[in-house]
């Protein structure tokens, strides 16, 4: 039986040299991978009480939609600056060259709401952590973090240390 690793493609020294860059796109164009990793993240979520999953863009969409349709939830989205139409709020965070800011809508999440959080790769946390900080400003509670994939050797467990984090598949490097 193939394991969900089998459908990612790793590609050395991308973007610079002594980079291995695990490429998320081959688990989502084979149907197979597809599945396994929704299937995955809805079963890390079958024990889990919680009101909406929210998703960043672009691959949180990719993962966090099909897993809100399957658990009957509602779907929350957490954009770049300036691409949602209605009053937001916004967190900075920092990247590797500077820093970038989300947003999600001001009133996509009421006091009280449980949420999910879903997205692809767990790197350095940096944006998780943003994410985090929008959702307890509008006073939800974040009951789980589920991603793809982590890249452990960058420690971003770390910044998210007083959560649920679960990933489905983990490399030990960077």
């Amino acid at each position: 039986m193939a394991d969900l690793k089998d459908y990612v493609t790793t590609i050395p020294d991308f973007p610079k040299p002594g980079i291995m860059f695990r490429d998320v796109t081959t688990i989502i164009s084979d149907p197979d991978g597809l599945h396994m990793a929704i299937d995955g993240i809805v079963d890390t979520l079958k024990d889990c009480e919680f009101d909406l999953v929210l998703g960043s863009e672009s691959r949180g969409f990719i993962f966090g939609t099909p897993v809100a349709y399957l658990m009957n939830k509602g779907f929350v989205l957490v954009r770049k600056k300036g691409k949602l139409p209605r009053e937001t709020i916004s967190e900075d965070y920092d990247l590797e060259y500077g820093s970038a800011t989300l947003e999600m809508h001001a009133d996509a999440i009421k006091p009280g709401q449980k949420v999910v959080i879903v997205d692809d790769l767990i790197a350095t946390g940096g944006t998780t952590e943003a994410i985090v900080k929008m959702v307890e400003k509008l006073g939800g509670e974040v009951v789980k973090i589920c991603f793809v994939m982590e890249l452990a050797g960058l420690e971003g467990r770390k910044k998210l240390s007083n959560y649920d984090v679960e990933s489905l598949i983990t490399y030990e490097g960077a």
